[in-house]
């Protein structure tokens, strides 16, 4: 992020870092986990209760009963990947964000640290942001970031296209660091909790919507 990039009150921002030298973050379930549970704990004013972070939880979510008050931002959706990540996000108010990013990354800088003897950098750098301002922009988000795991089986798919579609739809369908089963299936999960998806605008009035949507960036 460029100094002097200054977020503004209740428009929408598209956020993503990786691994300094894209070193991988996340390196086993039990990361991805953590920086979820983050992502709900830091979207808050009250300090993270890393209390309810214990490793010994595993999958467990018992931080999503946690009662955050006022949050700083409101998520629209995210994806976690081997190396980076993203995030839709809109600026609740003057700070929000900013505050939110640095209490995310700082505390799974920390846990990452601690955990595998590492030192230094683990980011490369502050955060981007993209100001998502055209309307388009805004609904193609949708899908670049949940269409970001399929580069995992498929690395040159955007180049040559999909070999196997119902591996890729069958992959994605298991692919639990996104918020893509929530807005695909009618079934709410607890890591729904993270999103607020009723502040983002109504580009998809049904399940069926999001997926022809999708599938059409898919085969596009």
């Amino acid at each position: 992020m460029e100094r002097g990039f200054k977020f503004s009150v209740n428009q929408y921002y598209h956020l993503y870092n990786r691994g300094v030298e894209k070193r991988e973050i996340f390196l086993n379930n039990s990361d991805y986990y953590r920086f979820l549970k983050l992502l709900y704990l830091c979207n808050s004013h009250k300090p993270v209760d890393f209390d309810n972070l214990s490793e010994s939880e595993g999958r467990s979510f018992r931080c999503f009963e946690y009662d955050r008050g006022d949050v700083l931002v409101d998520i629209g959706a995210y994806v976690l990947m081997p190396n980076h990540f993203h995030i839709l996000i809109k600026e609740k108010g003057d700070g929000g964000i900013t505050k939110f990013m640095k209490k995310v990354c700082t505390g799974y800088s920390m846990y990452f640290n601690k955990k595998y003897k590492h030192s230094g950098t683990l980011f490369q750098g502050r955060f981007q942001a993209t100001h998502l301002v055209e309307d388009r922009l805004l609904e193609y988000i949708y899908s670049y970031i949940h269409l970001n795991p399929v580069k995992i089986i498929e690395p040159n798919w955007k180049k040559n296209g999909i070999k196997k579609m119902s591996d890729v739809k069958k992959f994605l369908d298991g692919y639990v660091f996104s918020s893509y089963l929530d807005y695909k299936n009618d079934l709410k999960r607890e890591l729904s909790s993270i999103l607020n998806t009723e502040a983002f605008p109504g580009y998809f009035g049904t399940k069926r919507e999001f997926s022809d949507m999708l599938d059409f960036w898919l085969d596009f």
